[in-house]
């Protein structure tokens, strides 16, 4: 029998996944099917027939910093991605609030994910009366919660098995799905305004640019956390690759699901009848989803509750390992470095991270589920910011060589940096529309403003302040400086800890 360990260790455990399991935690962290059931209905309402082409849209700045992460993390496997990343480019000050911000989307995204589980879970075995009980499905959630935060602790490979039997479910669901609902089209069986499909609806400019950009931050959060499978650098097989490559594969999955989904929905249900149930989100999927599959509508509900199910535990990995990056590097308290001696996890991070997302999610649901979603809606300013500083840091790391080759300049320097400037000017377009209370959900205003804009900016003020009081605790995290890559790790793919300080040049 193997002696337990007497040390601590260090590190996580290495080569607990390959490359598949990187890609399917990657898609698991959209939750691609509830993803297509939150935004469908009101992405086609806002451009009609044009929502495959906003989908589109909404892939590009996606794919290109995706293309960031690739290359940032080929000269640093450091599962705290962009706040190491940001750190070593920038300087610590960006770096901590970079960090703060991809921990606070798990904080805020995790219990809704736990109750849309819950809630689509009910509804597949029928049990709709249950599902749409607040009383009973919070304490489910909240137990949902725990038990993916075990999982999560158990170990990365048990985590990934998992997912690679819930993601599989979602996918062949959707396809399957989009298939029989355009036979039907074709076969002139739809129950609703059925319409043919046509290929100009991937022109994301019909119904023009007020239209699009309200699209396009839809789409933007339909895409979110393909990311988790390069937080996982330090645990994957081949680490300075396969990670970053998992993440621009599962963006591009993805695109291929949500368009034909989006073709599938608008050619069965038409425009105007999606349009006048636009505000009913997940209602519309799970109401198509009967029409359409008839009595096999259970298999499209419980691929929404598996994938709501699948992504409440990969979100919890970001922030958990972001946590751990932070903490070892002396920009959180220490405790959070600690990791299970026989699991090889970070167990102290990642049970703050639940415990932290189940005191939000109860304690905003006491205000109402309306501010619960518009919390859910103030993670595009969360999302965008900390994408874009992605952006911004490849090409600022990167900036010696980025004239050296067209490769170099186009997929390290100018792409990486317009997504960024994409997400920054959605980011703009987010407050423009938060600051109308009229657009969130509950249609109040606090503090004369829309909640989702005080929540998101509340979160960044408390961050800065989190920020400057550990800064006067403990400054041996901002005594880091801005570094450049060293050829022999972008050109050797020689790994980043021979140089832990990325100060090379």
């Amino acid at each position: 029998m193997a002696e337990a360990p007497t040390t601590a260790p260090t590190s996580l455990k290495a080569d607990s996944i390959g490359f598949v399991d990187a890609l399917v935690i990657g898609l698991a962290a959209t939750s691609p099917a509830y993803s297509l059931a939150a935004v469908i209905g009101p992405i086609a309402a806002l451009v009609g027939v044009y929502a495959p082409g906003v989908l589109l849209a909404s892939f590009v700045p996606m794919a290109l910093i995706a293309t960031a992460f690739l290359y940032l993390n080929r000269v640093d496997q450091d599962c705290g991605t962009t706040f190491s990343w940001v750190t070593r480019a920038m300087g610590p000050w960006f770096g901590w609030i970079g960090g703060w911000a991809i921990t606070m989307t798990g904080v805020l995204v995790i219990g809704s994910l736990a109750d849309v589980g819950v809630r689509f879970s009910l509804y597949t075995v029928g049990a709709e009366s249950w599902g749409d009980n607040s009383w009973i499905r919070m304490p489910l959630a909240i137990l949902l919660i725990l038990l993916m935060t075990w999982l999560c602790v158990l170990g990365t490979d048990i985590s990934a098995r998992l997912q690679n039997v819930l993601i599989f479910g979602q996918v062949v669901a959707l396809l399957a799905f989009a298939v029989v609902a355009i036979y039907q089209v074709y076969d002139g069986s739809s129950t609703l305004d059925a319409i043919r499909p046509s290929l100009e609806w991937l022109n994301p400019f019909g119904e023009g640019g007020a239209a699009l950009s309200s699209g396009l931050l839809l789409g933007v959060f339909a895409y979110w956390g393909w990311e988790s499978a390069v937080n996982l650098s330090e645990e994957t097989r081949d680490g300075a690759s396969a990670p970053g490559r998992a993440g621009v594969w599962s963006t591009f999955i993805l695109l291929v699901s949500y368009i034909a989904v989006a073709y599938a929905v608008v050619a069965y249900a038409g425009t105007q009848w999606l349009s006048d149930n636009a505000g009913e989100e997940e209602f519309v999927f799970a109401y198509i989803a009967g029409e359409v599959l008839g009595g096999w509508d259970w298999v499209l509900l419980f691929a929404v509750a598996t994938s709501a199910i699948a992504s409440t535990q990969t979100t919890i990995i970001p922030a958990s390992r972001t946590g751990l990056s932070m903490a070892r590097r002396h920009a959180l308290p220490a405790r959070f470095a600690h990791i299970h001696p026989a699991h090889r996890t970070p167990d102290v991070s990642t049970w703050w991270v639940a415990v932290i997302a189940i005191v939000w999610y109860v304690g905003i649901f006491q205000v109402s589920e309306n501010a619960l979603f518009d919390s859910l809606t103030a993670l595009s300013l969360l999302i965008a910011f900390y994408y874009a500083l992605t952006g911004i840091a490849c090409a600022v790391y990167h900036r010696r060589h980025l004239t050296e080759s067209l490769k170099n300049l186009l997929l390290i320097g100018v792409g990486p940096v317009a997504g960024a400037l994409l997400l920054l000017w959605l980011l703009v377009l987010s407050i423009r529309d938060m600051s109308d209370p009229a657009n969130s959900y509950s249609g109040q205003s606090w503090l004369g403003v829309g909640p989702p804009l005080v929540i998101g900016v509340g979160i960044f003020l408390v961050g800065i302040v989190t920020m400057l009081v550990w800064r006067w605790r403990d400054a041996r995290f901002w005594e880091e400086r801005p570094g450049v890559a060293d050829p022999a790790i972008v050109y050797g793919h020689r790994s980043a800890s021979a140089d832990p300080d990325g100060l090379e040049g």
